[in-house]
């Protein structure tokens, strides 16, 4: 069975609670999920999992430092990467707050780590967005960003 880790960090648990929503909805979708914040997440813990979600707050147009720091470390595994679904979400508390430059950060690092990043065309292009608590719209989106990312990890592990 594919698995898959969903990692977040979060301070108001906005975040968390995207977090939650994505990881529910890949269970659903038959994969072997693991929900962590991040300050339990270790580099090890990404080389273990097939595909790898990452959900941060928008700091100052950027992920927090705590996610920031996982990917730092993670570059001791430079390569391991290769080829692992990657994702990511992130909330924030304004429209225009920072939420697409967060994502692209962290997307940014694992395409550098070799990963396999899917768009969407119809949803939250670059990946699940939310203003303040998740309400019916981001929550549809981050049920549509897990089932697409199920989707396409289901295809490339069999």
């Amino acid at each position: 069975m594919a698995k898959a880790l969903v990692i977040y960090y979060s301070q108001s648990g906005n975040t968390k609670e995207m977090a939650k929503i994505i990881a529910d909805t890949l269970q659903q979708e038959q994969l072997e999920v693991q929900l962590k914040d991040v300050s339990t997440t270790t580099p090890e813990d990404l080389l273990a999992a097939d595909g790898i979600i990452i959900g941060s707050p928008t700091y100052y147009g950027t992920m927090s430092y705590q996610i920031k720091e996982l990917l730092d470390k993670s570059v001791k595994y430079h390569g391991k990467f290769d080829g692992k679904i990657g994702a990511a979400f992130s909330s924030s508390t304004n429209i225009a707050g920072g939420n697409e430059t967060t994502i692209l950060d962290i997307l940014n690092a694992m395409l550098i780590h070799g990963m396999i990043i899917q768009g969407d065309p119809k949803g939250d292009h670059y990946g699940p967005v939310s203003i303040g608590k998740p309400e019916a719209r981001a929550t549809k989106e981050c049920q549509r960003l897990a089932q697409r990312f199920a989707s396409l990890l289901k295809k490339l592990k069999t």
